[in-house]
């Protein structure tokens, strides 16, 4: 008689259980890191700290410069064209009315060209022409500001008053409103050569922005494009655009900030006059920058000194403005991104 025996049970070879970990938000070290990495993550944060530090210190220190002429003129000082440091009379519309001119003409003239630049390096320059002339657009950033100053009062604001000018009030002179635009003595500085000045200026940083994003498109999208048989105009509307223009955007208002506080190019051909009873283009008029830089060694203790505390201020918050709003349009134009897609 044979015996069966009971089969034995197969056991499954038993895993080690890996140690419970526990998981930590990011960005935080853990208590086992390394040294350097928590060196460098107390670096990173210090600095993120210490920008958000000088930030508010610049603040507090332009409010507080500022408050004998807030307690005195109030909002008001936004609205009123007076400037006399003799009656102590002040008021910042002249130079808001001047700042903002002449960023949107520099803006208005910038873009456009900047553009033009930026669609013939990718797309229509020869090879052997790219590399040059881009080079030759960036060292254009690299002139210093009082250089496009000089140049401007000397040379383009003579070319400006005898080539533009004078034609100009030769043949819209006598025309209601258009002929408020064009006149003043011709003498080449005002509201339009400043503006003029801040385009040249800007358009390299516009300009090398554009054409950096331009070239982030990848090259299968245009390749795509140009063989369904779509034009130049069409590819860089169509598909070039649509995919860079968060950093179009973005160019664009590196360039506003930098036409918004531009100083010594702009004292030199605005002509530093407090007036806003002509809204001609040539007339001479002033900004936040160059009062600042033509008044603020002179200017003494008291509400004068203020009130130039006061148009700092002022700058500082357009300028915050401008940034924040563009802030909110690229996060609106991201959100969209997908639902367009």
């Amino acid at each position: 008689m044979s015996t069966t025996l009971p089969a034995s049970p197969t056991h499954a070879p038993r895993v080690p259980a890996m140690p419970h970990t526990q998981s930590r938000p990011p960005g935080r070290p853990s208590a086992r890191s390394p040294w350097p990495d928590r060196l460098f993550a107390i670096a990173a944060h210090a600095a993120a700290w210490i920008t958000l530090g000088l930030l508010a210190a610049i603040i507090v220190s332009l409010v507080v410069g500022a408050a004998p002429a807030i307690e005195e003129f109030g909002l008001a000082f936004l609205w009123t064209t007076d400037w006399d440091p003799v009656t102590q009379k002040f008021g910042g519309l002249v130079m808001i009315y001047g700042t903002l001119m002449t960023s949107a003409i520099a803006l208005i003239i910038a873009v456009p060209v900047s553009f033009g630049i930026a669609l013939f390096l990718t797309e229509l320059s020869p090879r052997w022409l790219k590399r040059p002339l881009g080079t030759a657009i960036e060292l254009l950033a690299a002139v210093p500001s009082i250089v496009y100053g000089m140049w401007g009062l000397l040379v383009f604001g003579p070319i400006l008053a005898t080539y533009v000018q004078q034609p100009l009030q030769e043949l819209v002179g006598e025309t209601p409103y258009l002929g408020a635009l064009v006149s003043g003595p011709p003498v080449g500085i005002g509201i339009l050569s400043a503006g003029i000045i801040l385009a040249i200026m800007v358009i390299p940083f516009i300009a090398a922005v554009m054409r950096d994003v331009f070239e982030t498109t990848p090259p299968m999208l245009k390749e795509s494009a140009y063989g369904l048989g779509s034009t130049t105009w069409e590819v860089m509307y169509k598909v070039v655009l649509p995919y860079s223009r968060i950093g179009v955007i973005g160019g664009i208002m590196l360039g506003l900030g930098r036409a918004l506080g531009e100083t010594m190019a702009v004292t030199f051909v605005i002509g530093n006059f407090n007036q806003l009873d002509s809204l001609s283009l040539f007339q001479a008029a002033n900004s936040i920058t160059s009062a600042l830089a033509n008044e603020f060694a002179e200017a003494g203790e008291g509400l004068h000194r203020a009130a130039l505390m006061y148009l700092g201020l002022v700058l500082f918050f357009i300028t915050f403005v401008v940034l924040a709003c563009s802030k909110l349009l690229l996060m609106r134009m991201k959100k969209g991104e997908g639902r367009n897609a």
